[in-house]
């Protein structure tokens, strides 16, 4: 079967789960670069991967998301069943609790303080759930919340692919100055990974749910920080910093995981997913902008 097709994906969830056999199934426009998704009746999403790269995020996401839940300000989604690998779908797949809401960009948000703030929210209370047993960077989440340095070599070959299309020695010289920063000294903590606008919903001009924890971990906070140049006004950056009681070096390491992010995510999908790369430009042209106001 094609995970892509929505008659097929309709038989799938008939064979494991009858009481929804009757539901009509139809595709969900996404950027998501690892999963598939799906509408399933008015209530339900089908959440399919794309790849063994990214199956194993389901069990994570089974596992994970009911216990951080009640401790989020935000929608996130809600685990209802959990499907098996077939001959024909060789990966386990998830029906979710369909959120609503469209994805934030800047320019649907109506105010950037409030966003900050909505921001900060999330991340402070992500960051107040005990991390005991979660799981530690690596591949199953592109290793965020690892140490910066370990991204060096793909950042400088981004960087250097995209020469011309970016100002290489002004996203050297961010690079850099992020690599300078101290590590991260205190105990691993909750990070969601990928806090960008296709995994960020807004309903009514402000931020109502954040979706896909594939990336989930636990590890250094500033990764997340990203979501400062993905997201957020020049203006409102401070909000976020200052609502976080953010020091220095993790705002530099913040900043260098935005550009990383950024720069790895244009060089990958500049020709295959132009939403995506839209996106990423713009925070790699934020991102540079910042640095050179001293920000």
């Amino acid at each position: 079967m094609s995970i892509e097709d929505p008659a097929a994906v309709a038989r799938l969830v008939a064979a494991q789960f009858p009481r929804w056999a009757a539901l009509p199934v139809t595709a969900v426009d996404s950027d998501g670069t690892d999963h598939v998704m799906h509408r399933l009746g008015a209530d339900m999403v089908v959440r399919l991967p794309r790849g063994d790269w990214a199956a194993d995020q389901v069990e994570k996401e089974q596992r994970w998301l009911p216990r951080l839940a009640p401790g989020l300000p935000l929608a996130v989604p809600v685990p209802l069943a959990l499907g098996a690998p077939v001959a024909d779908c060789p990966r386990p797949w998830s029906v979710y609790r369909w959120l609503d809401g469209r994805d934030a960009t800047v320019e649907r948000l109506a105010d950037p303080d409030l966003t900050a703030i909505q921001l900060a929210g999330f991340l402070g209370g992500l960051r107040r759930i005990d991390a005991g047993g979660g799981p530690p960077p690596g591949p199953h989440n592109g290793r965020r919340g690892e140490p910066l340095e370990r991204r060096d070599r793909i950042t400088r070959e981004a960087i250097g692919a995209l020469r011309g299309i970016v100002d290489a020695e002004a996203a050297t010289t961010v690079w850099d100055a992020a690599l300078r920063a101290p590590v991260w000294q205190g105990p691993p903590v909750w990070v969601h990974g990928d806090l960008r606008t296709g995994n960020l919903l807004e309903t009514g001009g402000r931020l109502s749910a954040v979706i896909d924890f594939g990336c989930l971990a636990v590890g250094d906070p500033a990764c997340d920080l990203a979501v400062a140049w993905a997201l957020l006004t020049a203006g409102a950056r401070p909000v976020l910093r200052d609502a976080l009681a953010v020091d220095a070096a993790m705002w530099a390491r913040g900043r260098g995981w935005a550009l990383s992010t950024g720069v790895v995510h244009v060089a990958a999908y500049l020709e295959s997913a132009p939403e995506l790369t839209g996106s990423a430009l713009r925070q790699v042209g934020e991102v540079l902008a910042d640095f050179g106001h001293g920000g």
